[in-house]
């Protein structure tokens, strides 16, 4: 949900000119141009008018006094005026072009700095921040933050049109141009009326778009949930809500516009007529010729509109300060990982050691304030080189959150990681997904073929692809597909099942021949069937491997060499499966629970075969 920009405060105005400065700074080149275009393009504006006064006394006045033109005097002003008219042209065509480069170069620039800050950040930096946030950060936040610099040149042109259009009038006529002048002040004074009412209209109706995507959003992303619960009469109602919202606050800035248009564009045509009125007494008396007023005239006509890019640029300063505060909050956060300069061995199997590790989650209070939520304290384990190790647990026992320690994730709060001796903290930048792979539970595919989803941009043959996907029990659908390996998955794998995005994602971990291998339930999706295939493939082609798996089902655990057994973060016991079973109750009643519901998923399946056989019997 986008923040309410303020109205201009002087130190708003302040803040907003520092931000306008740090922009020029950064894109000196273009934002130069486009000054540069804006200046030819206000003093041609001026230009025009002293052009015009020219033809008019050199041309159009001995016209109407002769009543005859001739063909030369009407080419040569007509090249005049065509040769002002381009080269105004010119400045408006370069204004625009260097300050759209300029808009775009800082919005790409920072898109970059706070995408590579995501990227640097620890993943317990990303779990206080909502996504939403993080995603507003990146686009709106950023563009907001250097929208000023659209109106900005045009405003700057203005300034110079000003200073020479009155430097003109003055020369014309020192009395007509300060009768003239008292219209800027209040024009200046209705913009920045206007644009102080506008500004949190406007703001609300941003505010109010980004609602708008985020409920249908959420509509699209729960198409399942609310068509298999028949909620979508509720979840129209809660879209038209917002669309009423929407259309309400777009109906409240169409009047306030309607209100101030009028008296905007009307004072520089009181301007012009009240010049006209004084110019007209001051031709007949001798003081002005009628080419002179008519300039003035023209002057004034063609500043008006122009002005109001001083404020465009108001208004668009306090969502610049806005932007800038909230892109800080993320280039600013501190927390990133640092990164030593060791390298783990490449020498097969790795030997991982977690000593006396402590972990606790940051939750935010009401107020403001902050708690640390305990998820593991004191966990200490010795895992052998080439061994496969079950991590069993209650819900909420810490078991995903040591598979993320492990491959360093999140750092620990107190202890320390180790692969084969050396502490993960001490591991070059690289170092540590060069020889683990974790595959987590939530399984995520890119919108890209089979072959992209596994490899994910590594250089591998067709071969390789295919001998992972045999391990994981993939092969055989992945062979069946239109395109094989080369079949696009939709975005995140949404033309394939669950339980075949989760052999894709063990494809994509084992074609990287890991040293160690963490599966966070990463086979919870397929039948038990197959995960035992899994998992005595694994077993097979992982002889170069040590195996951390996160385990709910009995075939995962018997398979495994010995079992951790967690509960309420720490490490309750340790052991074989079997020297768990006569020494640990909690370890007992959980396989127990697992084991039951096991022959009770077997007994359903069994009973809808048998009633399959008897339907096609009796056929």
């Amino acid at each position: 949900m986008s923040t309410l920009v303020p109205v201009p405060t002087n130190a708003t105005l302040r803040r907003g000119f520092r931000v306008i400065g740090r922009g020029m700074r950064e894109q000196k080149a273009w934002v130069g141009i486009s000054i540069l275009g804006s200046t030819v393009y206000g003093i041609m504006t001026g230009g025009t008018a002293w052009v015009i006064g020219r033809v008019t006394q050199d041309t159009v006045a001995p016209a109407i006094a002769a009543h005859q033109v001739s063909a030369s005097q009407l080419t040569g002003a007509g090249l005049l005026l065509a040769a002002v008219v381009l080269v105004n042209v010119a400045g408006i065509v370069v204004r625009r072009m260097a300050a759209g480069v300029a808009v775009y170069n800082l919005g790409a620039t920072y898109r970059r700095r706070v995408t590579r800050q995501y990227l640097r950040l620890p993943l317990s930096w990303h779990h206080r921040h909502p996504s939403g946030q993080l995603l507003s950060n990146a686009n709106s936040d950023v563009e907001s933050m250097w929208n000023v610099f659209q109106p900005l040149p045009m405003a700057i042109g203005v300034i110079v049109m000003l200073v020479f259009g009155a430097v003109q009038m003055f020369i014309v006529d020192p009395f007509l141009a300060a009768i003239g002048m008292t219209v800027f002040p209040g024009l200046f004074l209705v913009n920045l009326a206007f644009q102080r009412v506008m500004s949190p209209k406007v703001t609300r109706v941003q505010q109010l778009r980004a609602e708008v995507s985020e409920v249908a959003h959420e509509s699209f992303e729960a198409a399942l949930v609310v068509k298999s619960l028949g909620r979508e009469d509720q979840e129209a109602a809660r879209f038209t809500a917002v669309t009423h919202q929407l259309r309400d606050s777009n109906i409240a800035v169409g009047r306030t516009r309607g209100v101030f248009d009028p008296a905007i564009e009307a004072i520089p045509t009181l301007g012009t007529l009240a010049v006209l009125a004084v110019g007209v007494w001051r031709v007949s008396t001798g003081h002005l010729t009628a080419a002179e007023v008519v300039q003035i005239a023209y002057l004034f006509s063609i500043l008006a509109f122009p002005v109001r890019a001083l404020g465009w640029v108001l208004a668009e300063m306090p969502r610049s300060v806005v932007g800038w505060d909230r892109v800080q909050a993320v280039l600013g956060a501190t927390g990133s990982m640092e990164h030593g300069s060791d390298s783990l061995p490449d020498r097969g199997a790795s030997r991982l050691q977690v000593e006396n590790i402590s972990y606790a989650y940051e939750v935010d209070l009401e107020g403001g304030e902050t708690a640390r939520n305990p998820a593991l304290t004191g966990v200490t384990l010795d895992l052998p080189a080439r061994g496969t190790t079950a991590l069993v647990g209650p819900t909420g026992s810490g078991k995903s959150t040591l598979t993320n320690l492990v491959v360093r994730l999140v750092d620990p709060d107190s202890g320390a990681v180790l692969v084969d001796g050396i502490d993960l903290r001490t591991v070059r930048k690289g170092g540590i997904s060069d020889t683990t792979a974790l595959v987590a539970q939530q399984t995520f595919m890119f919108d890209d073929t089979v072959r992209g989803n596994v490899t994910l941009g590594v250089d591998r043959t067709d071969d390789e692809v295919w001998d992972a996907l045999r391990v994981a029990q993939g092969h055989g659908f992945v062979a069946h597909l239109p395109a094989g390996i080369d079949t696009r998955v939709g975005e995140r794998g949404a033309s394939l099942s669950g339980g075949q995005r989760q052999r894709v994602a063990l494809a994509r971990a084992v074609i990287r021949r890991p040293q160690l291998l963490v599966l966070d339930d990463a086979t919870s999706a397929v039948d038990p069937a197959v995960e035992q295939a899994i998992l005595a493939g694994l077993r097979e082609a992982s002889s170069g491997t040590t195996v951390l798996v996160v385990a709910y089902r009995m075939a995962t655990i018997t398979l495994a060499d010995d079992v951790v057994y967690l509960e309420e973060g720490r490490v309750v016991d340790h052991g074989t499966h079997e020297q768990l079973l006569d020494r640990c109750s909690g370890y007992q009643r959980l396989v127990t629970a697992y084991a039951r519901e096991a022959a009770e998923r077997a007994a359903v399946a069994a009973d809808e075969e048998a009633m399959a056989e008897s339907v096609g019997a009796e056929r």
